[in-house]
């Protein structure tokens, strides 16, 4: 599965309006590299945009920006992105990454006169841990195609559990969740594998789909294995396995009984519970205005997990500060770029104006 790996600047110490023309800039802050880019119509506000998840360190190229990210500087706005220190499920190095390059963005051009955060799917959840982190930098957030929710529920009673059940009706096919070896690899061809085999059995694989919600073994095997390849390097970052279903009634419209006692239990190391713990566990308090967009079918993030945040800004108090929207398209982050443009355009009227955008449907 091809995940999405998404990829300068003016002024003076205090902002008094743009005064260079359009320009890119590319470098590196730590061993992050970054890209900025200042459209020739700058309006003096910042876009700062987070890639999603990727095995390896993001690096960039002086060429075009593709649509979806020049409809930023295209509504005027300058667009910072960095490449993170650090690939897969790197949230630690990414926020403090991104921080450092505002911080940059600041300091060489001047403090810009608005801030928006945006990004897609792990920089969706980005999105959403800056907005509550860092109240104070950022003036509203586009999160796109993002897991909203605790990481150890969206990896454990997602992904983990997808894994387990397939283990049930195909074992010992996939590396052991809890000891991925360290050369395992996501791969075009590990999928294709995945996929025949899963198409050679086709009562249980439509089992697995009803259980997981995949639409096709397409879909699935891929998905399948990406999350294998996130589990080894997951497990490599925080220590261990950190996740534990030996408490689980696994709920299912097929052979139920037998699924639950024939599943394979774990105990998680509590270290790496820690880790994803503390990288991260929204609190779902906003203080600024956060749009979030989302596909009706994700074979990645399926849409009961970003379902989860509403109910967080609710305890939280902060719900009025919150609205999902929805495109009526099927895959990972199948957000066309005029919806983007939508969305962001919505965003900018609430936050200058106060002007909620609708739930709902993008349009």
């Amino acid at each position: 599965m091809k995940l999405l790996t998404l990829f300068v600047l003016a002024g003076t110490l205090c902002f008094a309006g743009p005064t260079v023309g359009p320009k890119t800039e590319l470098g590196d802050l730590n061993g992050a590299k970054f890209r900025i880019d200042v459209p020739e119509n700058w309006n003096g506000g910042l876009v700062i945009y987070c890639h999603g998840y990727n095995p390896e360190p993001g690096s960039f190229k002086d060429v075009k920006l593709p649509p979806i990210f020049a409809v930023f500087t295209e509504q005027g706005y300058a667009l910072a992105q960095s490449g993170y220190a650090a690939g897969g499920w790197a949230v630690q190095e990414a926020i403090l990454d991104t921080e450092e390059l505002r911080r940059y963005f600041g300091s060489k051009y001047g403090k810009p006169k608005e801030t928006f955060v945006t990004g897609h799917s792990m920089g969706g959840f980005l999105t959403m841990m800056l907005m509550e982190r860092y109240p104070t930098n950022y003036d509203a957030g586009l999160a796109l195609c993002g897991p909203l929710a605790p990481t150890n529920y969206f990896m454990a009673r997602g992904a983990f559990d997808a894994r387990v059940v397939f283990d049930y009706y195909f074992p010992n096919v996939l590396p052991a969740l809890d000891k991925v070896p360290a050369d395992f690899r996501n791969s075009p061809a590990k999928s294709k594998e995945l996929v025949a085999l899963l198409d050679s059995q086709p009562e249980k694989s439509a089992a697995l789909r009803r259980f997981t919600g995949a639409h096709s073994n397409k879909d699935m095997g891929p998905t399948l294995v990406f999350l294998t390849d996130m589990f080894r390097e997951l497990q490599q970052r925080a220590g261990g396995n950190p996740f534990d279903n030996r408490d689980m009634i696994y709920e299912s419209l097929d052979d139920y009984n037998p699924l639950n006692e024939g599943v394979k239990r774990y105990t998680a190391d509590k270290g790496a519970a820690e880790y994803v713990r503390t990288w991260y566990t929204p609190t779902g308090k906003l203080s600024h205005p956060m749009l979030a967009i989302h596909t009706t079918y994700d074979p990645l993030v399926p849409v009961r997990v970003p379902a989860m945040y509403p109910g967080l800004t609710e305890i939280a108090g902060s719900r009025d500060l919150f609205v999902q929207q929805f495109v009526e398209h099927d895959g990972h982050c199948a957000i066309l770029a005029p919806e983007i443009a939508r969305g962001f355009s919505q965003l900018r009227e609430w936050k200058n104006s106060g002007v909620k955008p609708p739930s709902g449907l993008n349009r």
